[in-house]
């Protein structure tokens, strides 16, 4: 199996969760059996993220990367917050959480993670919720830093090679968590790409590397996307089980809990579209949810950890991809060795 971009053994990517679930502890298994693990920078401050990062050296000294949040624009309706504050007052009650503060900074502290990257180099840096400059992608380029852009259409890849990213990879509308639309437009809700579809339009636009994600689970499905062009898979859903995964144990349970059987995309927590189980919180609130990222992931954040912390996930943002039924429970190195074994089944299928 060829190596990916020279990093990774398999062509094996651990999505890059942010909110605690995707720390040292998960890049290093996933990274030391061969495949790419990633630590989410999002929700961090930079202090924060670099002690990570620290962690992770001292856990293995094989290839990881480290993934961004782009600045947001700031042009949420403050009386929409406000309103879909007001509506949650309920909830609040219910949990006896106070609700957060929506006016807290959008920039997730983007610039001052990129100085700490640039001057204490990893191997690898990916971006979400945008395309980074020409400028940032230089700077990381000449420490010897491999950069990718996420990307949801053929246009946003077109952008990210002519920014000068190193490769790009494409989200389907399978995929779990946040959608990493370049621009949040509110009126294309639900309208992505499938990712078979989107890896074929933007492996025809660009000449970068394809790494694919969006509801992988099983190593026959990565064997697919390697077949139509890409160069990897990135899979998060299939990760978030394992024992050295972050997420909390209600989150993992629900996986496969048949009281949870679909997934919707909602703003219903953040207020950026992101795929969820649904559960009561998505069911009465996900409609009047406003276009406002991170304003309303800063209001429900204290509703979501008093929820995990009173045992109910029906408030809680169960992030997963549409797969979710195939979750395994195993050690994140022995998942990857499985998914290469299955990788490697798949393909003598097809030759026989």
């Amino acid at each position: 199996m060829v190596e990916f971009l020279g990093l990774a053994a398999h062509p094996v990517v651990q999505a890059p969760m942010a909110g605690g679930v995707s720390g040292p502890e998960l890049a290093a298994a996933t990274s030391r059996a061969g495949g790419l693990g990633f630590l989410a920078a999002g929700y961090k401050t930079p202090e924060a993220m670099a002690a990570e990062i620290e962690r992770l050296r001292q856990l293995t000294g094989r290839p990881f990367g480290v993934n961004l949040f782009l600045p947001q624009p700031g042009n949420a309706d403050p009386a929409a917050v406000t309103a879909y504050r007001d509506r949650l007052d309920g909830e609040a009650t219910r949990y006896r959480a106070a609700l957060g503060d929506p006016g807290q900074p959008a920039d997730d502290g983007y610039q001052a993670k990129v100085a700490v990257l640039v001057r204490d180099p990893v191997p690898v840096v990916s971006f979400t919720f945008g395309c980074p400059s020409a400028r940032t992608l230089e700077s990381l380029r000449r420490v010897g830093t491999v950069t990718v852009v996420t990307v949801t259409t053929p246009a946003e890849a077109v952008a990210a090679e002519r920014a000068g990213a190193d490769a790009v990879c494409a989200q389907g509308v399978e995929a779990g968590g946040h959608q990493g639309t370049h621009h949040d437009d509110a009126g294309r809700d639900g309208a992505g790409l499938g990712l078979l579809a989107l890896l074929a339009l933007v492996r025809d636009a660009v000449t970068l590397p394809v790494i694919a994600a969006g509801g992988l689970m099983r190593g026959g499905q990565i064997a697919a996307v390697l077949a139509a062009g890409a160069s990897a898979a990135q899979l998060g859903t299939a990760f978030l089980a394992c024992p050295e995964s972050g997420a909390h144990p209600l989150h993992k349970a629900a996986l496969t809990d048949p009281g949870f059987p679909h997934t919707e995309l909602t703003r219903a927590f953040s207020g950026r579209p992101a795929r969820g189980l649904v559960n009561r919180f998505l069911r009465e609130h996900g409609r009047r949810a406003p276009a406002a990222y991170p304003q309303v992931h800063h209001v429900i954040a204290p509703l979501r950890r008093a929820a995990a912390e009173a045992g109910d996930p029906q408030a809680m943002a169960l992030w997963a991809g549409q797969g979710h039924r195939l979750a395994r429970d195993l050690p994140a190195g022995e998942l990857v060795g499985t998914l290469v074994e299955e990788i490697a089944a798949a393909r003598r299928g097809w030759d026989r």
